[in-house]
């Protein structure tokens, strides 16, 4: 069954072209020139129910543009949506109840207070029996080890333990769907981690259908098997991760090492680009077509101690998606 179901969404906004100079901006007082800007451009996709879904893109492709229109905070040019069987933008309280947006660079908790008192507010706001409320709050802290934190004002909690509070005031009535834009951004590797086993975990024990945005390959690589990649508001790729290693990523990496100290004077591009070199180790990136026979000239030409043949990393292959 289909969680979220888009169709040809389309997102145009109008932007202000000012003229050079100060009589083009006299002009602009009078007689203003737009120009229309694609935010979303025809975006289809489907995503089943209890599916986590990485969608990825550069800045400015239009990510988190569709996650407002699909929570209903924007309105689209044209297309349709649905998300739970509900039009996002008509705002019907059965939907507003069914889902949660998590926005990094966004707080939606009271910044003076102590994020206990924002909890019971959003709880209020739900209609969560204080027994439920008691019983969420306590699993939520627990599996993101923030326990301790409940009564210290927001303003004074660390970057991560913020995020993970944003976190748990977004899971409290226990949406089916949850849209997270860059849930990660700004944490150190140790509060990533923890957030990323959260989500994980999460998803596993309550089959909520996830739409994750995130510029850290990691987040991806530990949580989706299935991303969408959207680039100047069009769908780019959608697929499995592991596809698209296969589809873009047009060469290895090859690592070898070589008896004693330093490489015999030979030339390596004949093999492959050089990526890095250092006493008798050397790596090369090589077209995938060329990884065996390229290895039977370095075993012929050299003395070769260990050799080693690696995909080229996710990041790089989606920094040359993107670069395209």
């Amino acid at each position: 069954m289909a969680a979220i179901e888009v169709q040809a969404l389309t997102k145009i906004f109008r932007t202000y072209k000012k003229q050079p100079g100060l009589r083009g901006a006299l002009r602009g007082l009078f007689r203003r020139q737009y120009e229309p800007v694609f935010a979303v451009k025809e975006v289809s996709f489907q995503i089943t129910e209890g599916e986590l879904v990485g969608f990825l893109g550069p800045n400015g492709a239009g990510k988190t543009t569709t996650l407002k229109m699909l929570a209903g905070l924007l309105y689209p040019s044209s297309g349709q949506a649905r998300v739970l069987g509900c039009i996002p933008w008509k705002r019907e309280d059965a939907y507003r109840r069914q889902f949660a947006l998590l926005l990094g660079q966004k707080n939606q908790l009271w910044w003076d207070l102590p994020a206990r008192e924002s909890l019971e507010l959003n709880a209020r706001i739900y209609g969560i029996a204080l027994d439920a409320f008691h019983r969420r709050v306590k699993e939520l802290t627990e599996l993101l080890q923030v326990q301790e934190k409940l009564d210290v004002p927001v303003r004074e909690l660390s970057l991560g333990e913020r995020m993970k509070m944003e976190l748990i005031a977004s899971l409290l009535h226990e949406p089916r769907v949850l849209f997270l834009d860059e849930p990660t951004i700004g944490l150190d590797v140790v509060s990533q981690q923890t957030v990323r086993d959260f989500l994980r975990e999460y998803n596993r024990k309550h089959k909520t259908t996830i739409l994750l945005t995130s510029h850290y390959m990691a987040d991806i690589q530990a949580l989706c098997r299935r991303v969408i990649i959207i680039d100047h508001g069009t769908i780019f790729f959608d697929g499995p991760l592991s596809e698209i290693i296969d589809r873009f990523a047009d060469f290895k990496l090859i690592t070898f090492e070589c008896q004693g100290q330093d490489l015999p004077s030979l030339d390596l591009r004949k093999y492959g680009e050089p990526v890095s070199q250092a006493a008798n180790r050397v790596q090369l990136k090589v077209n995938r077509d060329r990884v065996i026979p390229v290895c039977k000239e370095l075993f012929d030409a050299l003395p070769i101690t260990d050799i080693d043949i690696q995909e080229v990393p996710i990041e790089e292959v989606i920094r040359q998606i993107f670069a395209r």
